[in-house]
């Protein structure tokens, strides 16, 4: 019997996943005195990482969507 590729990418991601996850554990808990030391430096990196690829789509982005307003609507603008 030939079973097709789909059925095995599921387990197989979940068992990488499972993997990376043990070995970013022991890695994490190796070199623990490293991270807390330069936390910072971190988050610095990652703050404007993260805008870039998660956030508004780079630059530019920061009109709002569809035409509306990004700040709280009040009730009194319904008219």
């Amino acid at each position: 019997m030939k079973r097709s590729s789909s059925s095995l990418g599921r387990p197989l991601k979940t068992a990488l996943l499972m993997v990376a996850l043990v070995g970013g554990f022991y890695l994490l808990r190796e070199h623990w005195n490293h991270v807390a030391g330069n936390w910072i430096y971190l988050l610095l990196l990652a703050c404007p990482l993260m805008h870039l690829f998660l956030g508004h789509g780079g630059h530019g982005g920061h009109g709002g969507y569809g035409g509306q307003s990004a700040g709280p609507r009040n009730d009194s603008d319904k008219g």
